[in-house]
């Protein structure tokens, strides 16, 4: 009988103490524990990952299923060495890639260099544009993205293009070919990826382009079809 009055004290301790936290702290227990159940929420997406880089907002985006999963600050490329505009996919990944990539690397498929999303060693440079081109992460956030993404998965990079004066034409690549490849798919010429490469369906887009402004159809983008292209893209 002792040992049940015992239990039978400590079950009224305990009660007691629940309603004085509540009466001390009122709800604040429970906003704390609401705000440990949205953060463990916040794990592995289940639905199809693509990752979207806003380089003016230095900001990665990760979807899933197309909403927005989880955003992430990210450093970019100098102005001397400006992170690739276009539309790409990661095509290998890495652990502790090399020095100054922190540790991990997810590398794109970029035709005109070596460019990747990877961490650093230089955590306060994170929001800079500081790079050579690639995407850097704190170590922490890249670890997470790294066990998330595939191999495969879209990595759409936004910033401001410009076709410039430049010849081109096949089988040249660049950051130019991307401006020309977003402006022949805004006007209707071309669909698919802006992935910096100017195949034959580039050239076909082109040619198409040249038939129906009455050009002779050579498949090239010189200097003057440039321009046309530009002064149509400004006129909507």
């Amino acid at each position: 009988m002792k040992h049940i009055r015992m239990i039978g004290r400590t079950k009224s301790r305990t009660i007691m103490l629940c309603v004085m936290m509540v009466l001390c702290f009122g709800m604040g227990a429970f906003a704390y524990q609401s705000d440990m159940m949205v953060s463990t929420a916040q794990e592995r997406p289940s639905g199809e990952v693509s990752i979207r880089i806003l380089i003016d907002e230095r900001t990665l985006l990760l979807f899933s299923d197309g909403q927005v999963w989880k955003r992430y600050p990210i450093a970019i490329g100098k102005s001397s060495t400006p992170s690739p505009i276009g539309e790409w996919h990661i095509v290998w990944k890495d652990v502790n890639w090399g020095t100054g990539f922190g540790t991990r690397w997810m590398g794109l498929d970029v035709p005109w260099g070596t460019f990747g999303i990877h961490g650093t060693n230089k955590p306060w440079s994170i929001g800079e544009s500081a790079s050579h081109g690639c995407i850097r992460m704190q170590n922490e956030d890249v670890e997470e993205l790294f066990e998330w993404v595939p191999l495969g998965t879209t990595v759409k990079i936004e910033g401001q293009t410009f076709l410039g004066q430049t010849r081109l034409q096949y089988p040249m690549a660049g950051q130019a070919v991307v401006a020309l490849q977003l402006k022949l798919r805004e006007l209707g010429y071309l669909s698919g990826r802006a992935d910096g490469r100017y195949g034959k369906g580039v050239e076909e887009a082109v040619k198409a382009l040249q038939r129906q402004w009455d050009l002779p159809e050579t498949g090239i983008a010189d200097e003057s079809l440039l321009r046309q292209i530009q002064e149509a893209s400004s006129r909507g």
